[in-house]
């Protein structure tokens, strides 16, 4: 039995990299469209929002000297393309899948809306949400908080390279040890990097739980699913 009815999964663009140093990586674009399959046909109801990070980081690029907005709008472009080959690669697999762009850019994508969204997953499509918030200064993590908040997810699954949230990097720090749960306000008591603090505090203050997993183990998506205590789990 499935423990939600409807979800917001979050999926890194650095993990699309896979085994590269750029871009994307086919198989592991194949991976996560079939994980996506295997949930999809238990009925469940997904929407998708994936960063850009493969490609371009705002951030980044205005540490590099690139004007902040723009960098950011570069940002947001990255993730439509990521957007797009997971639709691609999900049509590839025989699941129905709709890109909504946060930024008008038909025919590539239809304008967002929360009742186009939420009638495209009724309808049995998966809907990937892409560029972000459609403003600069506001991350991919933010843009899935506002995302999950608005379609009435059930619960945020944040697909990482981790395994959950630690008390410390785990790959930086071999003492560092697994909770798994913990309050929004112990994240933000700790100052824990799970996601950035606006799009922390959107969750909290909307009630959205979140579960923190390794999406790059096959497999994985569809035991969070199923209820098995994997990742960590943050709530109130």
């Amino acid at each position: 039995m499935a423990k939600y009815k409807r979800i917001l999964l979050k999926l890194s663009g650095e993990s699309l990299m896979g085994e590269k140093q750029y871009g994307i990586d086919e198989k592991r674009l194949a991976e996560y469209a079939e994980q996506i399959k295997e949930i999809h046909e238990q009925g469940i109801q997904i929407g998708i929002v994936i960063g850009g990070g493969n490609i371009f980081r705002g951030l980044s690029g205005a540490s590099k000297g690139f004007d902040r907005v723009k960098g950011d709008q570069m940002g947001m472009l990255a993730t439509v393309i990521n957007s797009l080959a997971l639709s691609s690669a999900l049509v590839a697999t025989e699941v129905k899948a709709r890109v909504l762009t946060a930024v008008r850019m038909e025919p590539i994508g239809e304008f967002y809306s929360k009742w186009k969204a939420i009638e495209c997953m009724e309808n049995g499509e998966v809907v990937i949400m892409s560029a972000g918030t459609g403003n600069p200064f506001f991350t991919t993590d933010t843009g899935s908080s506002l995302r999950g908040i608005e379609i009435e997810a059930d619960v945020m699954l944040k697909g990482t390279r981790v395994d959950g949230i630690y008390t410390a990097d785990p790959e930086k720090d071999p003492t560092a040890t697994k909770f798994d749960d913990i309050t929004y306000d112990e994240v933000l008591k700790r100052g824990l990097k799970v996601m950035d603090l606006t799009a922390t505090c959107m969750c909290k203050e909307n009630n959205l739980p979140i579960v923190v997993f390794d999406m790059d183990t096959v497999g994985n998506l569809k035991k969070v699913i199923s209820g098995e205590e994997i990742g960590t789990l943050v709530h109130n």
